[in-house]
């Protein structure tokens, strides 16, 4: 089984190529920081990802989910962001890493197939509730990202800004055995 990560700023249209790739049949395990945010908004909290303690929920539900998803079908697995990228949010944020994201890093290269889909920004990004970020920020954010991959040893393989269909089928041709 190969497990494919989709990386990339906030708003550059991770979730949009990897809901299309679900659509097709494919194996997707959604992003986790997503998932924790919208929950603790819905209990009241506007901001979590300001709790230094959010990356270590993130990579602890990351991990719960790489482990549930050995159970899925197919050869190819997609994921809307790994454990590095949750090494890009704690330093963009100036988070500490915890043991839990720490072990999980040791484990990134091993995990994951060695060549990273970075899905590029396009021309504008829409903020949401939980996704409260400006352009120039996402574009710093983008290089935080890049940054860690190649640190911990990925190739980058860009899908550059394009549509929805397009992007998705650069996406397939990229993980191709």
């Amino acid at each position: 089984m190969r497990r494919h990560i989709l990386t990339g700023a906030p708003g550059a249209g991770k979730t949009t190529i990897a809901d299309r790739l679900a659509r097709t049949g494919r194996t997707v395990v959604a992003e986790a920081a997503t998932d924790l945010i919208r929950t603790a908004q819905a209990a009241g909290d506007p901001r979590p990802w300001t709790d230094p303690g959010f990356c270590e929920a993130t990579a602890a539900l990351q991990r719960d989910r790489r482990h549930d998803a050995d159970r899925l079908p197919g050869p190819d697995q997609y994921f809307d962001r790994s454990p590095v990228c949750t090494l890009a949010l704690a330093r963009f944020l100036g988070h500490p890493v915890g043991p839990v994201l720490a072990a999980e890093l040791d484990r990134a290269a091993a995990d994951y197939a060695p060549t990273v889909l970075f899905v590029d920004l396009l021309d504008t990004l829409t903020p949401t509730a939980v996704r409260r970020i400006s352009l120039p920020e996402a574009r710093a954010f983008a290089q935080v990202h890049l940054d860690a991959y190649t640190e911990y040893g990925f190739q980058i393989a860009r899908i550059p800004a394009g549509t929805e269909a397009d992007r998705t089928a650069l996406a397939l041709r990229l993980t191709r055995p």
